[in-house]
């Protein structure tokens, strides 16, 4: 039964992007499970095998970024899948500056920082609710990414995701991308209507800020697990996404277990 499970839901996944590919010119991203995210050999496995199913229905691989957890284990995966498969890897669950310099290290195709939770945890944390669009925690982490990165020349595409508001949206004009949900997108269009004015741009990709950090040499196991965790709000929040994340895989299985065994 469990292999079955998993067979129905890499198949569900496997046919909803195909779906979107007809529609769409670029890339979707297909998540491994977070629950392998401890897992470096067991990542890396199914990432082929993902990519294996998407090639068997005419896919090619360019057309897919395989998203991982940034934790060790995931990101050493992601180097190995980008420079011995050619497979493209989206490192999600960013937090913190390590796991982009790490991310960087592994040359990934493409990193997203969760904004949104990191804003979460300072207001849990702190109770500060409202934040000027350039001293917002999300958006100064990112920026510091930004700025290291464009200044060092990582080529690594920086998408920043997890949008709480439109000021945070606004801070990170000229990021490399940002994925906004339409009712965010649905304030901006209103909002731009009625200010009728310019958007400032605060990220340069041709002149970014001087990054504060030197480039940093590269990183080692020990380094980097001390590292992220002297970083109280990235070491929560990691954690915190890999069990969300995990509990909803569980829930898919547990609704695919039922209607198969509706259809016996």
């Amino acid at each position: 039964m469990a292999n079955l499970l998993e067979q129905v839901r890499q198949s569900t996944t496997i046919v909803a992007d195909t779906e979107i590919l007809k529609i769409i010119p670029g890339r979707v991203s297909t998540e491994v499970d977070a629950r392998l995210s401890f897992d470096y050999q067991g990542q890396i496995d199914k990432a082929r095998h993902l990519i294996d199913l998407y090639e068997k229905r005419g896919i090619s691989k360019e057309r897919i970024l395989i998203k991982l957890s940034s934790t060790w284990e995931g990101i050493q995966a992601a180097k190995i899948l980008e420079d011995k498969y050619g497979i493209h890897c989206n490192m999600t669950f960013i937090f913190s500056f390590v796991q982009a310099l790490a991310c960087a290290d592994a040359n990934v195709t493409l990193i997203s920082p969760f904004v949104g939770r990191i804003f979460d945890w300072f207001v849990e944390k702190k109770g500060i609710y409202e934040y000027n669009i350039e001293e917002d925690p999300g958006v100064m982490s990112v920026t510091r990414i930004y700025n290291y990165y464009k200044h060092h020349n990582i080529k690594t595409v920086i998408m920043a995701a997890s949008f709480r508001n439109i000021k945070q949206i606004l801070g990170l004009t000229g990021c490399d991308l940002l994925t906004i949900t339409p009712k965010l997108l649905d304030q901006l269009a209103s909002e731009n209507t009625k200010e009728n004015e310019k958007i400032q741009v605060y990220l340069h990709k041709e002149h970014p800020k001087c990054a504060r950090d030197k480039k940093h040499e590269k990183l080692d196991e020990k380094t980097f697990r001390w590292m992220l965790n002297e970083d109280e709000m990235a070491n929560e929040k990691l954690a915190d996404g890999i069990r969300k994340f995990a509990v909803d895989a569980q829930k898919l299985e547990d609704l695919i277990r039922n209607r198969l065994q509706q259809i016996k």
